[in-house]
């Protein structure tokens, strides 16, 4: 479920087309009704020159947002955030890999033998437990002519990859190499699959995409916590997270916007709810809504409306809502707790991913099950109609800044400044 609401953007610069930059230099702060008068040109460029100066310009873009503004003064990320190719190159680079990032939960992974399969920009992974119960990552991609590996989620004693039948042992290593005789300064233990750093959190599977990670062993499951969560970890781990609720279902969703307004959404501080979110508004009591701050963290929390115990409730007494920088939620009520998961499939289109699961007691209970699920689903399409709209407002030539309202988009302001921090990083 998400709570969420619409983000704002300073666009600078605008770019069209394939990527040509937009040339113009935007009214000042304060004098936005003269915007109306401002018209875009589009010099003629070459691709390569379209290219090296979209580039070239993404310090800028960066920049453009300044995370030492106070949210009462602040003006929202550029637009080109939101819309510009480059910029999404930047962020896979920056952003996905570094740190830790939820890939799945425990379940898919339970026994040995079991695996499932993911992809995050342009790494294919496959995580799996080998015959001793030990959990692995890798790089989904077969040593010989790249091939994708294995493809879904299951059970396999091996990995045999399906163009040419190279073998992998669900440790890495390479156990067989078909019709190569003849090859020369082949050496097989050095074409195993190339490892990826995964762990294990409450319920979820998480990996690391670092590219220091080839020869790196897993680490504790107290350090992870503290690298993935940081300050927020006593909080979350402290009955809030529940390892014993069942997975339901898996919903995935294609939305036609930038994977941060999703985000942008989700983080608004209840904001858009009563707009947009009828339903979900009249089982809110949203006069109870609170946000805070951890340093990668944010937590919201709404009381539930008084509601007759007699009536379906999915929502208990209280909801809760964490952001886990840099793409994944968590979302808690009532016997219900599910994830979202966003994935950028281009800098205008995501996938989310929904995971669902219930407490114990209540999984055979379908009626109630069909009912919750219904109402979630109802919920979901109301905001990807928000966000397919926000994005198609961001790439339009009439959409100059926006501004963040200080008492409820805390946790907004949050995820850029957290942003920011990522994108310089060197």
């Amino acid at each position: 479920m998400a709570i969420a609401g619409t983000l704002a953007l300073f666009r600078s610069p605008k770019t069209h087309g394939s990527g040509a930059l937009v040339s113009y230099s935007p009214p000042a702060f304060g004098s936005l009704r003269g915007f109306s008068s401002w018209r875009p040109s589009f010099p003629r460029q070459s691709p390569e020159t379209r290219r090296l100066t979209a580039a070239h310009s993404l310090p800028r873009l960066v920049d453009a947002f300044d995370p030492k503004v106070p949210i009462e003064k602040a003006i929202t990320p550029p637009s080109s955030w939101y819309t510009e190719p480059s910029f999404l190159a930047l962020e896979l680079d920056h952003v996905f890999s570094s740190g830790w990032l939820a890939a799945g939960f425990t379940e898919q992974v339970k026994n040995p033998h079991d695996f499932f399969t993911g992809r995050l920009g342009n790494v294919e992974f496959v995580i799996c437990r080998d015959a001793n119960g030990d959990l692995h990552a890798f790089h989904n991609v077969c040593r010989h002519h790249a091939s994708l590996l294995a493809s879904g989620s299951g059970q396999k004693s091996c990995f045999v990859c399906p163009y040419h039948g190279w073998t992998y042992g669900l440790d890495g290593a390479l156990l067989k190499a078909t019709r190569i005789s003849g090859i020369k300064n082949f050496h097989q233990d050095e074409f195993g699959l190339i490892p990826l750093k995964a762990a294990t959190w409450g319920p979820f599977v998480l990996i690391s995409l670092d590219k220091d990670s080839l020869h790196q062993q897993n680490k504790p499951d107290e350090t992870v916590e503290n690298e993935w969560l940081g300050n927020a970890s006593e909080i979350l781990s402290t009955g809030e997270i529940d390892s014993s609720l069942k997975h339901v279902c898996r919903r995935e969703y294609t939305i036609q916007c930038n994977w941060k307004v999703f985000c942008d959404n989700y983080l608004d501080g209840g904001y858009h709810v009563p707009y947009a979110h009828g339903g979900l508004a009249s089982g809110l009591n949203l006069n109870s809504y609170s946000i805070h701050i951890f340093d990668k963290v944010s937590v919201q929390r709404c009381e539930s409306a008084s509601v007759d115990t007699d009536d379906f409730d999915r929502l208990g007494s209280e909801a809760l809502y964490a952001f886990i920088y840099p793409n994944f939620m968590i979302n808690r009520y009532g016997p219900w707790m599910d994830t979202n998961l966003v994935l950028p499939l281009g800098s205008t289109k995501c996938q989310v991913i929904f995971d669902y699961f219930l407490d114990a007691h209540l999984v055979d209970d379908k009626e109630f099950i069909e009912e919750s699920l219904k109402e979630s689903e109802r919920v979901q399409m109301e905001d990807i109609i928000l966000c397919e709209g926000v994005q198609r407002g961001l790439e339009s030539p009439a959409y100059c800044s926006g501004r963040y309202a200080p008492s409820v988009e805390m946790a907004m302001h949050h995820f850029h400044l957290l942003l920011h921090q990522s994108l310089n990083k060197p």
